[in-house]
């Protein structure tokens, strides 16, 4: 008893933590924000005047040499190509900061209309990420399946991110973990799949990672059970993930998983259109 206690304990003092991390996270994702704007507008403004640029070279092109004129070109050409470079990657950047200030600034419970499809895109990428940053030598394949043409549905994005970031950190933990004893030939993966199923749609994650064994899967959706080690996890995420997806959405969670070969998530949602 005195063990579980202060394993709580130990869990409560990890999720105040996050909190001060996700609000300082939420100020200076703002004021990032701010000079990535500059940037993407001061490269679309030099796209403009390399347009200008390529305008009057065209028009004093007899003045110039063949060598002089390609080389003219050339340049040109690459300019335009970063500069188009630094827009998409800024637009990128801008997108990720919105996703991370809805998350810590949106309203409770508010369903607005999403791009289901980029939003699990983007939390996977994230957790992916965030893995590489805390875990030397971290890397795994993911294989994306996207059914194109979604229309958007009212889900509450800023809830259904952090139900997708859940699973993805632990398919990510799972297969990192296992790559540690694992042979030399295990080629650790994810499979992030998103597709309509009308009037539902269906959202998995699925890993070849370490499995579950009985006892875990009978309890892994009760708060503060957690296998992972002290510091590593509070235990509160799978419950907090059912909770976004059977009571705030309507839909269900549901999960297959054998012991030394890997677990897959899925959420099934309803396809509430604006």
């Amino acid at each position: 008893m005195e063990q579980q206690v202060e394993t709580l304990k130990q869990q409560l003092k990890n999720q105040e933590k996050l909190a001060s991390l996700g609000m300082l996270s939420a100020g200076i994702a703002h004021e990032i924000q701010n000079p990535l704007n500059f940037v993407i507008n001061f490269s679309k403004m030099s796209g403009k005047l390399l347009n200008d640029l390529t305008e009057i070279v065209e028009d004093n092109e007899d003045n110039l040499s063949e060598d002089d004129r390609e080389e003219v070109e050339d340049i040109v050409a690459d300019l335009k190509e970063n500069m188009a470079k630094i827009v998409e990657h800024g637009e990128r950047a801008i997108s990720i900061i919105q996703g991370i200030l809805l998350v810590s600034r949106g309203k409770e419970n508010e369903f607005l209309p999403s791009d289901v499809v980029r939003l699990v895109k983007e939390y996977v990428w994230l957790s992916y990420h965030a893995m590489r940053a805390n875990y030397k030598g971290f890397n795994i394949s993911i294989h994306e399946n996207y059914e194109e043409g979604l229309p958007q549905i009212m889900v509450i994005p800023q809830d259904l991110s952090r139900a997708v970031l859940n699973v993805m950190n632990n398919a990510c933990y799972a297969v990192w973990n296992k790559a540690q004893t694992a042979p030399a030939d295990y080629k650790p993966e994810v499979t992030v799949t998103v597709a309509a199923t009308p009037p539902t749609l269906t959202i998995s994650i699925a890993d070849n990672g370490e499995g579950m064994n009985e006892q875990v899967r009978q309890h892994i959706f009760e708060n503060f059970f957690t296998t992972k080690p002290v510091g590593k996890g509070t235990g509160l995420g799978m419950g907090i993930t059912r909770d976004i997806i059977e009571n705030k959405h309507g839909g269900t969670v549901s999960f297959e998983s054998v012991e030394g070969q890997g677990t897959t998530f899925t959420f099934t949602i309803p396809m509430r259109e604006k």
